[in-house]
């Protein structure tokens, strides 16, 4: 019995991490129509 809850428990603390890192992929693009961005570097990362 209480392994079975262990095991609920780490497997949903595994799924919380995995989800928990989702995000937006890629490098950060200006807003906006591309033709219309002044300043086409990419942002700092600091």
């Amino acid at each position: 019995m209480a392994g079975r809850k262990l095991a609920a428990v780490m497997l949903l603390l595994c799924a919380v991490l995995v989800l928990s890192a989702c995000g937006k992929r890629g490098t950060p693009q200006p807003p906006g129509p591309p033709d219309q961005v002044t300043f086409p570097r990419v942002y700092p990362t600091r």
